[in-house]
C-alpha cells in the first residue's frame, strides 16, 4: 500500500478519528485546525456499536468506557405523565448483538482523547491557528491555502471542517442552510443537584406537542444531560455557544412532566444555551480527484438520531479501507464516496423523520405511532450492525 501525505482541516471529532486512523495506516497526516487552541464545546454525544468497533481499533475505546456510562435502555416516554410507552434494550444487549457497546460520553472528553491518541502517534500532527481559505490540485498533488498562514501540500486533502466547510464550498459549490423550525437547548447538571434516584441509567427520551427532551448520564454518572427540541420562530444563530435566558427554557416546558421540570429547576441559569437547527440539502459531489469530505461537511445532519458523529467516525474508517486497497487516491476516493453515501444519505433522512415523530401532536397520536413501530428493531437491524471494520466495500 503506498504511504501518502495526508491533509486534514478540521480538529473536530471526525477529523482527529480520521487522523488517527490514517496514521496507524503508516501515512503522514497533518490536521490544520482554525482554532488557536485545542478544545470542543457541547455537551454529551453517544457513540452506538457501528462507531466504537472503530474507536476500539484506534486504541481509545478502554479510555472511553473508562469516562463514560453504558445506559441501560432507550426509554421512550409521553411528556405530561411520564408514562413509558416504549423501550428497547441497550447495556449487555447492544454489545450482545453488535459486538461493541454503546456509551455516552461528553463531547470535550471524547475530543481530548481522540487528540492525545493523534499526538501519541505523531506529536506536531496538529497546527492550530490555521484559517482555511480554500485549496488548489494538479494531477500529482493538492495545496491547501489559509487565509492567515503559509500554505500545505499533500497528495490528499480530507475536508473535516464542519457545518460551514470551506472544502466543500469549492467542491460542492454553495450548500444553503435553511432553518428547519427547532431550537435546541441544551444543559448539564451535576446529580448531586437532583434528587437521590432521580432517574435509572437509561437514555429517556419525553416527546410531547412541538417538543421533546432527551436525557441521559455522563462521566461515569456524575452528570445529567439535558436536551430540549422546541419548535419556535425565534431564529437565532447557528452555535452551540450561544446563551439564553433560563425563564425562556422553564416557558419552554410549562405543564410538562416532573422529570423535566426539575432539571430545569436545578440548572445552572447562567449557562442555558440553545442553538437554532438548520438543515441542508443532501449533496452529490463529495469528492475531486484529490480531495473529499467527511463528517458534518459531506452529511450534516439533525440530531434526532445521535448518529452525526458517529457517521464522521465511520467516515475516517472507511477512508483508511479505500486507501489500503486501491492503487491510486482518486480511486479510493471513488470508493470511499461510493461506499458512504447511501448509508449517510438514510441516517440523515430518518434523524429528520424522528422530528415529525417525536413531535407528534396528542398523547393518542404517540400511542398510535409506537404501536406500529419497533424503534428498537429498526435501529438494530440497519443502524447499529453495521460494522466499517468489516463491511463489504463495493
Amino acid at each position: 500500500m503506498p504511504a501518502y501525505k495526508i491533509l486534514i482541516a478540521g480538529a473536530g471529532l471526525g477529523g482527529l478519528a480520521a487522523a488517527i486512523n490514517l496514521l496507524e495506516a503508516g501515512h503522514d497526516v497533518s490536521v490544520f485546525e482554525q482554532a488557536p487552541q485545542l478544545g470542543e464545546v457541547g455537551a454529551g454525544i453517544q457513540m452506538s456499536a457501528n462507531a466504537m468497533h472503530v474507536l476500539r481499533n484506534i486504541g481509545v475505546a478502554d479510555q472511553i468506557l473508562n469516562i463514560g456510562v453504558k445506559p441501560g435502555a432507550y426509554v421512550f416516554r409521553l411528556y405530561n405523565t411520564g408514562e413509558e410507552i416504549q423501550r428497547f434494550a441497550l447495556a449487555e444487549e447492544h454489545e450482545r448483538l453488535h459486538g461493541a457497546p454503546y456509551v455516552q460520553i461528553h463531547r470535550a472528553d471524547l475530543h481530548e482523547i481522540l487528540a492525545a491518541r493523534v499526538m501519541a502517534l505523531k506529536p506536531d500532527a496538529i497546527h492550530l491557528n490555521h484559517r482555511v481559505a480554500g485549496f488548489s490540485e494538479t494531477e500529482t498533488g493538492v495545496t491547501l491555502n489559509f487565509a492567515n498562514q503559509p500554505s500545505a501540500s499533500g497528495d490528499l486533502l480530507i475536508g473535516a471542517d464542519g457545518l460551514k466547510s470551506v472544502v466543500r464550498q469549492q467542491v460542492s459549490g454553495v450548500v444553503p442552510a435553511t432553518y428547519t423550525g427547532d431550537a435546541a437547548w441544551r444543559l448539564t447538571v451535576p446529580i448531586e443537584r437532583l434528587p437521590k434516584g432521580f432517574m435509572e441509567p437509561v437514555m429517556s427520551v419525553i416527546m410531547g406537542p412541538g417538543k421533546h427532551v432527551v436525557m441521559y448520564y455522563l462521566r461515569s454518572g456524575k452528570l445529567l444531560n439535558f436536551v430540549g427540541l422546541v419548535e419556535t420562530k425565534d431564529v437565532q444563530e447557528e452555535s452551540w455557544t450561544a446563551k439564553f435566558p433560563w425563564e425562556t427554557l422553564k416557558a419552554d416546558f410549562t405543564g410538562w412532566h416532573e422529570m423535566v421540570q426539575t432539571v430545569i429547576d436545578c440548572a445552572d441559569r447562567d449557562a442555558c444555551y440553545r442553538w437554532s437547527l438548520h438543515g441542508r440539502p443532501h449533496i452529490s459531489k463529495w469528492s475531486t480527484q484529490r480531495v473529499t469530505i467527511l463528517g458534518d461537511a459531506a452529511h450534516p445532519t439533525l440530531p434526532y438520531l445521535a448518529q452525526g458523529a458517529v457517521m464522521a467516525i465511520e467516515d475516517g474508517a472507511i477512508l483508511r479501507r479505500t486507501l489500503a486497497g486501491n492503487s491510486s487516491i482518486p480511486a479510493a476516493i471513488a470508493q470511499y464516496e461510493r461506499n458512504r453515501g447511501d448509508r449517510t444519505r438514510r441516517i440523515v433522512d430518518q434523524s429528520a423523520g424522528n422530528r415529525t415523530l417525536f413531535h407528534l401532536h396528542t398523547v393518542e397520536e404517540f400511542r398510535a405511532a409506537f404501536a406500529k413501530r419497533d424503534e428498537g428493531k429498526d435501529r438494530n437491524t440497519w443502524l447499529y450492525a453495521y460494522n466499517p471494520l468489516t463491511v463489504e466495500l463495493v
